[in-house]
């Protein structure tokens, strides 16, 4: 598809975006903004109880990020009138029926002018309450794709989910719906739900054990289904229920795997927090992490967050123009450019050598190449030979 024709079909739409301060969704944001500035409307769903709220969490927690610098530059003393010209701020809950709308207006605004909305809001915390990561994760894409469902002009449902719903399988896993029939029961799941939550308030349990417990029956659920945490057991009912319930609406899921910082769009290397893969390289540049356990040969899929964000315009507009079945996508790295563990690690020796951490005492962070063992045996080994032997050797000599 030439870039072009890309560009030209957001002119004059309407997009709803979900998720609007998470990482995916700020790219997203900027990139429409930035390439197509006669998109007609950017109704941005923010969870906030007002307009004012909504308005105050977009200016503190997505336009005063950096990511926003190139549009800022761009549009100088003028940014604030295109801001308001484009941007709508949506206040609601997607945990809610009908997203939690109080303005009946702006609900009906949306249902007659909306062409395309993008979800990519989640609880991405892998041992979230259950509760709560349920209630956004699975519910909250239902309650989405209900409201979708009234929007008489929608051409298009992006929705922004992960790769690690394939749960624990191995090898070539393909571009297929996930299986409805696996045995997961999400009324029984909800059933479970409902009924911890009211056992713990009836016996006056505090907020700090009914939110451990919580946090624990997440895990122990997507255990017993076959998913490694609560995260990514939740985000698969929601793909599941998504699926079984869109009917004629035409959806797109997009499925990354680890997204990193920015390749090249607005500027290489901006990340904006600390998770996944990120702690790696901090902990390396600080110099706090001096060994790790891993195989050496694992491929370790990470994807930056603009070619996240390029793949779901690109499939938004290819369904938009041609709706059908094959509308789920993998983006990651992992078949055509596949980065080993220990590739990532000597990249982030030579980098931090070249461009050292600065601690807070204004001094470059000198690093040393990190240790990989391939089991915990042989880090054991290591241990007792690099420590507890010079410690046996000064205790006889003391002796």
């Amino acid at each position: 598809m030439e870039l072009g024709s890309v560009v030209e079909f957001l002119e004059n739409k309407t997009i709803l975006v979900s998720g609007v301060t998470g990482f995916v969704a700020k790219v997203f944001i900027e990139k429409i903004l930035r390439v197509q500035p006669n998109v007609k409307k950017l109704y941005l769903f923010v969870r906030a109880a007002d307009i004012d709220s909504a308005a105050l969490r977009f200016q503190n927690e997505v336009l005063a990020k950096d990511v926003f610098n190139v549009l800022k530059e761009k549009w100088g003393t003028r940014l604030n009138s295109f801001i308001s010209e484009k941007i709508t701020f949506v206040p609601g809950d997607i945990s809610s029926e009908d997203l939690g709308l109080k303005d009946s207006n702006l609900k009906e605004e949306l249902w007659n002018e909306l062409d395309i909305m993008v979800n990519s809001a989640a609880i991405t915390k892998f041992d979230e309450r259950y509760d709560v990561a349920f209630g956004i994760n699975t519910l909250g894409v239902i309650h989405l794709v209900n409201f979708a469902k009234k929007c008489v002009k929608l051409k298009v449902f992006v929705h922004v989910s992960t790769a690690y719903v394939a749960g624990e399988r191995t090898g070539l896993i393909l571009e297929n719906p996930l299986d409805g029939a696996s045995g997961l029961d999400f009324d029984a799941e909800m059933k479970v739900i409902d009924q911890k939550l009211n056992e713990l308030k009836t016996k006056g349990a505090p907020q700090k054990e009914i939110t451990l417990f919580m946090k624990n029956l997440g895990t122990e659920r997507a255990k017993l289904h076959g998913w490694p945490n609560t995260y990514v057991f939740t985000k698969t009912m929601g793909e599941m229920l998504m699926q079984q319930s869109k009917e004629n609406l035409s959806l797109v899921i997009i499925r990354p795997t680890v997204v990193s910082g920015t390749y090249k769009e607005p500027f290489p290397g901006w990340v904006e927090d600390l998770k996944t893969i990120n702690t790696l390289f901090v902990a390396s540049a600080q110099g706090n992490l001096r060994c790790l356990v891993g195989e050496t040969k694992v491929i370790m899929d990470v994807i930056p967050v603009d070619m996240v964000v390029n793949a779901m315009i690109v499939a938004m507009v290819a369904h938009a123009k041609q709706p059908s079945d094959a509308n789920i996508y993998h983006v990651g790295s992992s078949l055509r450019n596949p980065v080993t563990l220990v590739s990532i690690l000597d990249y982030g020796f030579v980098y931090f050598t070249k461009k050292p951490w600065i601690n807070k005492q204004g001094k470059p962070v000198k690093v040393s190449k990190i240790i990989l063992f391939s089991s915990i045996a042989s880090f054991h080994g290591y241990m007792q030979i690099r420590y507890l032997l010079p410690l046996k050797v000064c205790s006889k000599h003391k002796n």
